[in-house]
């Protein structure tokens, strides 16, 4: 189990794994499944080192304050999901409906208009977030992000054939991904209180983007999954902020 927190941990994020935990031909794919259910787990340990560094931060002005907390948060993750982002925008405009055509277009490298404007946005939204945030829910947007990205595997067809995305998805253990669910939802409501309605409208967020992603390609990809951990923590943060301005 310890390898599969190791596994998880060099997939979404750049900290540095200790060779022993790095993978190898030999590691079962049941490993690659369970490594999964770390995801959660990963966002906390992102969550509290940019709560430690917003904290360290406390003395300067919210928008500098913002814009590193920002640049960490980006480093850590070594930028990965906004690529899954930024391949699926320039997908899913030029696909033109057509599933196969999608699909070509998320491995081409190369970055088109679409990407381009949603990762801007997305930046943007995130920065400004950032500025009025309160600690608690900088902690658990990357938690309820990974969460979504672990959901969306467990109930999801992956449409990719072959490599350790399609082993992930197809050993996961379901039974284990409701409990850590449920755990999650009551960190959530335990750290943010009245607040964790938003859980709602993230539920609703996550739920469409999954069923836009069964209609177009008819499950998730890589890609996907690493856009939809995006949507979500930007709309973890704005849900949050939009119900504290209005209690």
């Amino acid at each position: 189990m310890i390898k599969s927190f190791f596994i998880a941990l060099g997939l979404l994020t750049r900290i540095p794994v200790p060779g022993y935990f790095h993978i190898t031909k030999k590691d079962s794919e049941k490993l690659f499944g369970y490594s999964v259910l770390f995801y959660p787990l990963v966002g906390l340990l992102i969550g509290g080192m940019l709560v430690g560094l917003s904290s360290l931060l406390s003395f300067v002005d919210n928008f500098l304050a913002a814009g590193l907390v920002l640049s960490l948060w980006v480093l850590i993750t070594g930028a990965l999901h906004l690529d899954g982002l930024a391949d699926s925008a320039d997908a899913w405009l030029g696909g033109y409906g057509d599933k196969a055509r999608t699909l070509d277009i998320m491995k081409d490298p190369c970055s088109g208009p679409a990407a381009v404007v949603i990762l801007v946005l997305f930046l943007l939204l995130k920065f400004s977030a950032l500025i009025l945030v309160e600690w608690q829910v900088l902690l658990m947007a990357p938690v309820v992000g990974r969460t979504s990205a672990m959901l969306l595997l467990a109930t999801t067809p992956y449409v990719r054939s072959g490599g350790m995305g399609e082993s992930a998805a197809n050993n996961l253990p379901k039974s284990a991904v409701w409990f850590i669910s449920l755990l999650v939802i009551g960190l959530s409501v335990y750290l943010l209180g009245q607040l964790s309605v938003a859980l709602i409208i993230i539920f609703v967020i996550g739920y469409l983007s999954r069923a836009m992603m069964i209609k177009r390609i008819g499950g998730t990809t890589g890609d996907t999954t690493g856009a939809l951990i995006e949507v979500i923590e930007v709309s973890s943060l704005i849900s949050f902020i939009l119900i504290t301005s209005a209690a």
